[in-house]
């Protein structure tokens, strides 16, 4: 009996404290809070609300590592002639973004109001007063903590371009593409969906990107790649001819860097610190990207007759991408059959993309354009949430793919036909390094066509 009561009072504390919590919660919701002080004074609320806004800033933290994961991939797997271009590109990019999104992109993406489509006609830079942006009468975190996490997501799309075009691309014409691609093209595809547009009102469920950020980026890649054409002496009577690149050390860094970074990506997007289900997007992220590397490990021995690591290497990213769409959502089976899924396509993706004569040094459109296809797709299959339908995420997943393969079409046929795209034949068989920059990467650097 002394058990049992003893057991029933801690019952009945709890309960109390439960009670105590959600009324202080349900006050916060019923009153407008309207002063720094009186919010900062709310016993049970702040202490929640700062927890929830630390964690965004930490995952703003890891998706900005993902960036230097990135630099890093693209430049093992590119010539060593092509490096501090490759460096440079990713140094533009990450820094281009957060001041375009500041100035533009933010409040495109969400513009509040809008007519679903284009929202392009918002003030320029931050607005509000602090007591509307920066308390729960915002969010569970604050406006400055949303703009930076959204900031880093936005130059992935023009990171993801970087890779595809790398080693002939020429410089200028790539910063203005950049450039317009993360300050408008990007923001408006994602206010159809994050920005409760008018996919956002049919269903369509992105979680974390799979097509808002990485569809969006790879089929944007394909339309560069295509306008300004492979590389010198990939494709020579009718064969292809494998150029590889100079660190596989480097690629594998990039690859790891991006798994870790990829925490903050899925986990930031629940958008609080929730419990339950940030370490279950932490575990579907995880499964998803070990099932894709070995689906793409054991596809590649197969079909390929070998082991590759650049194969197994994006497999992991195939399953990440993969499982962005829906890592809320899914079981922890759901996350590994995804992963698995992935990480064959993506060895299929690389082969035929090269067959055709379509020169991706780095894999990206494979990776993170037709994966990320698969991972909006996946969501209507393996979702718990009945409300999420296949033919509403193949709606959702081809509309950014075609708005981001006719946009960048154009943007990129304007610069080509204006200031270039294309270095000269002599720079791209110098490397970009010496052509563009006039300085190698590695101080013992020989030219050896390598």
């Amino acid at each position: 009996m002394g058990t049992m009561q003893t057991t029933r009072l801690r019952f009945a504390s709890l309960l109390v404290v439960a009670i105590a919590i959600l009324g202080g919660a349900t006050q916060a919701l019923a009153e407008e809070i309207t002063s720094m002080e009186g919010f900062q004074s709310m016993p049970l609320v702040y202490p929640k609300f700062m927890i929830d806004n630390l964690w965004i800033l930490i995952s703003a933290a890891f998706v900005f590592i993902m960036h230097l994961g990135f630099a890093t991939l693209e430049s093992g797997l590119t010539r060593q002639k092509n490096t501090v271009n490759i460096l440079f590109k990713n140094v533009f990019i990450i820094s281009v973004g957060i001041i375009t999104y500041a100035l533009t992109g933010f409040n495109t993406m969400y513009p509040g109001d809008f007519n679903g489509y284009l929202a392009i006609l918002g003030p320029i830079g931050f607005g509000g007063d602090e007591v509307a942006n920066l308390t729960a009468n915002y969010a569970d975190y604050t406006y400055w903590s949303d703009f930076i996490f959204q900031a880093m997501f936005a130059a992935t799309a023009a990171t993801i371009v970087s890779g595809a075009v790398a080693e002939r691309v020429k410089l200028t014409g790539f910063m203005i593409y950049a450039t317009i691609l993360v300050a408008f093209l990007y923001p408006i595809a994602g206010s159809w969906k994050w920005g409760g547009g008018w996919l956002d009102a049919m269903g369509f469920y992105d979680f974390a990107g799979s097509s808002i950020v990485h569809a969006f980026g790879g089929f944007s890649a394909l339309a560069c790649v295509l306008v300004l054409g492979p590389r010198r002496g990939k494709y020579v009577d009718g064969q292809v001819r494998p150029i590889l690149g100079h660190s596989m050390p480097l690629a594998t860094i990039g690859v790891f860097l991006l798994w870790l970074g990829w925490f903050g990506f899925n986990g930031g997007s629940v958008l609080s610190a929730d419990p339950t289900l940030v370490s279950l997007v932490f575990v579907t992220t995880s499964l998803a990207a070990a099932a894709g590397a070995l689906a793409s490990i054991f596809t590649s021995m197969i079909y390929l007759k070998k082991p590759d690591v650049s194969m197994a290497l994006n497999g992991i990213l195939a399953g990440l991408v993969g499982i962005t769409a829906g890592a809320d959502s899914v079981t922890w089976v759901g996350a590994i059959l995804i992963g698995l899924v992935a990480g064959c396509i993506v060895v299929f993706a690389i082969v035929i993309i090269d067959r055709i004569q379509i020169d991706d040094p780095v894999g990206a459109i494979s990776v993170h354009g037709v994966c990320g296809l698969w991972g909006t797709i996946a969501v209507g299959i393996f979702s718990t949430n009945p409300e999420h339908s296949v033919g509403t995420q193949i709606v959702g997943t081809l509309s950014y793919a075609l708005f981001a393969f006719v946009t960048s079409m154009i943007l990129a046929s304007i610069v080509k036909a204006t200031i270039g795209l294309r270095v000269s034949a002599e720079e791209e068989e110098e490397g970009l390094d010496m052509g563009e920059h006039g300085q190698p990467a590695y101080a013992d650097f020989q030219h050896i066509n390598n």
